[in-house]
Parts: C-alpha cells; structure tokens; sequence
C-alpha cells in the first residue's frame, strides 16, 4: 500500500509560480495511475491533473490547463505539480492521489483514486 506525502505549498502572490512535489512511499510509474486535486474551503473538492503510469499522458482541469503541468521522476518516487501565473481562485488544499486499478481509470474522477495524500495548503494573495 502506498503511502503519500505532499509538500511545497504555501503562500505567494498572483501571477507567482510554485512546485508541488508529492513522495510516494515505493514506486509509482510502474504500477500508478498519479493525480492532483484540490479543495478550496466551502467547496467541492476538484480534479487538476493526473498522469498515466506510463508518464506519457496526461489530463488537467479546464481551470488549470495550460499554467500547470504534471511530471514524476520516477528514481525519486515523486511526482510534481508546476503551478505557474497562479491566480487567487487557485487557493485550496492539494492533494495527491494513486492509483493501482489496472481495471479503471477516469483521471477526473476522485473514485479513481484508492490512495491519498494529507494534502498541502496553497495560498494565493492578490
């Protein structure tokens, strides 16, 4: 069972970039599905990015698509999430997620996932 430690958030200003990095406890490439959420207080928790096990695919939200990109390095069991012009809507909690379902797969969808991270805050001031 993997375990999912997130890091890197924290508070900058709009238009700012930021990196979060998400430490998997074995690894993932070879056997995860990996996404990214979010929830922002008083809200549904949203799906911004995922990365097929293979590294080759990847899908982002409609709101982040284009400013974020997914990666992992494998050798170091982690997988990023490259925040860049970010706005004050982007302010929420991040999650990281896995998935070993070789049977299902929707990237967009939070069931997907079987595994799950603390999560990190990211704060955008304007």
């Amino acid at each position: 069972q993997v375990q999912l430690v997130e890091s890197g958030g924290g508070l900058v200003q709009a238009g700012d970039s930021l990196r979060l990095s998400c430490a998997a406890s074995e690894r993932t490439f070879s056997r995860y599905h990996m996404g990214w959420f979010r929830q922002a207080a008083g809200k549904e928790r949203e799906f911004v990015a995922s990365i097929v096990w293979t590294g080759r695919t990847t899908y982002y939200g409609s709101s982040v698509k284009g400013r974020f990109t997914i990666s992992g390095d494998n050798a170091k069991n982690t997988v990023y999430l490259q925040m860049n012009s970010l706005k004050r809507e982007d302010s929420a909690v991040y999650y990281c997620a896995a998935s070993d379902d070789p049977n299902y797969y929707n990237p967009s969808r939070g069931d997907t996932y079987g595994y799950w991270g603390q999560g990190t805050q990211v704060t955008v001031s304007s």
